[in-house]
């Protein structure tokens, strides 16, 4: 039985992978941060009690700022694979906390490979490591981007990044880690986080929807993104460590369409006209921001035999099938004065 690594686990990311790996046969475990309220939700389905003789996940309290407690991890679970999907990943939030974003994505990384570094040496068991990189490092670059696309990140989240991945790179260069990077465009989900602009979008629309909100206050409308499906992500990110040598590669559909697209195509699956709903709000804008991002993933194709099998209008109705749900069970409890919490509140 292979044993992996998450970090990042109880993200929407984490937990898709957890799945696709526990179906593929593997013991998975998983780093969370302590909170005084649960953020498990993405994983409780998959849960079993550590005493339990079918149990085959197991979760560890550890944080990316922590390098001491990091290595302990390491050293108790030895994995065959560590796939690093842990940041402080929201573009605007990075631009507040530009310091905290940095020890997360940037420095976390590199205290996770100096203990992988460590442990594989100790053990002499190779431990194969996934850097979760992002469309937001080629920023600026003119689309559409590719591995050759030198970065021009356009916010401290990209900033971090762009530092993960080469460190990768060096780490990989310098002491012969299996070290791969994935380069990974805009992929959403029915478990997206809320405060993400997709998420909020089909939340906000289901809820006007059924009655239960007015409006929904956006930023740049005509920012363009390269919008996949998290679950099929997965499969080449896990893919990425099967290879015989590792690989950075981008990762997406290859299609690009503007937020202003995204509301167009929610609101008109469910029969409203989002400009009665939708308001600008200048506190919601960048700085500065990345315009337009469209991967190729000519590589990873021919690589790894995967594309994209998710396309956005069918992205945009499972986000709302699931997201209508909610709002319907929201309104029933309101209206019988109970408080509703939808899964995926958490913040991947």
């Amino acid at each position: 039985m292979k044993r992996a690594l998450i970090t990042g686990i109880t993200g929407q990311d984490g937990s898709y992978l957890a799945e696709l790996l526990l179906r593929k046969g593997y013991e998975v475990h998983g780093i969370v941060r302590r909170s005084s309220v649960f953020t498990t939700d993405r994983i409780d389905h998959l849960y079993r009690d550590p005493h339990d003789p079918k149990a085959t996940i197991f979760l560890h309290y550890g944080d990316l700022t922590d390098a001491t407690g990091l290595r302990r991890v390491l050293q108790r679970v030895v994995p065959d694979e560590l796939y690093n999907l842990g940041a402080q990943s929201h573009v605007k939030v990075s631009f507040e906390q530009p310091g905290y974003t940095g020890e997360v994505d940037a420095m976390g990384t590199q205290r996770l490979l100096e203990a992988v570094r460590d442990v594989q040496e100790m053990s002499g068991k190779e431990i194969r490591f996934y850097q979760a990189g992002t469309s937001e490092m080629f920023g600026a670059a003119p689309p559409p981007q590719s591995e050759a696309t030198p970065f021009y990140p356009r916010s401290p989240y990209a900033a971090a990044k762009v530092y993960a991945h080469w460190i990768t790179v060096n780490y990989r260069e310098a002491y012969n880690l299996f070290a791969a990077n994935g380069i990974v465009f805009n992929h959403e989900s029915e478990r997206r986080g809320e405060t993400f602009v997709t998420r909020k979008i089909t939340r906000a629309a289901t809820r006007i929807k059924v009655g239960l909100q007015d409006k929904l206050y956006l930023g740049n409308l005509d920012a363009k993104r390269d919008w996949g499906h998290a679950e099929d992500y997965v499969q080449a990110i896990w893919l990425m460590l099967q290879q015989d040598e590792p690989l950075d590669l981008v990762v997406a559909t290859g299609e690009t369409y503007s937020v202003r697209e995204f509301v167009e195509r929610v609101f008109g699956y469910l029969g409203i006209d989002w400009e009665r709903y939708v308001e600008i709000d200048k506190r919601y804008l960048r700085p500065t921001e990345a315009e337009i991002l469209q991967g190729d993933a000519t590589r990873a194709k021919n690589c790894l035999g995967w594309e994209a099998q998710v396309k956005l209008d069918d992205l945009v109705q499972r986000m709302v099938d699931s997201d209508l749900e909610f709002a319907r069970q929201e309104k029933t409890l309101t209206e019988a004065g109970h408080v509703f919490m939808p899964r995926g509140m958490a913040s991947p």
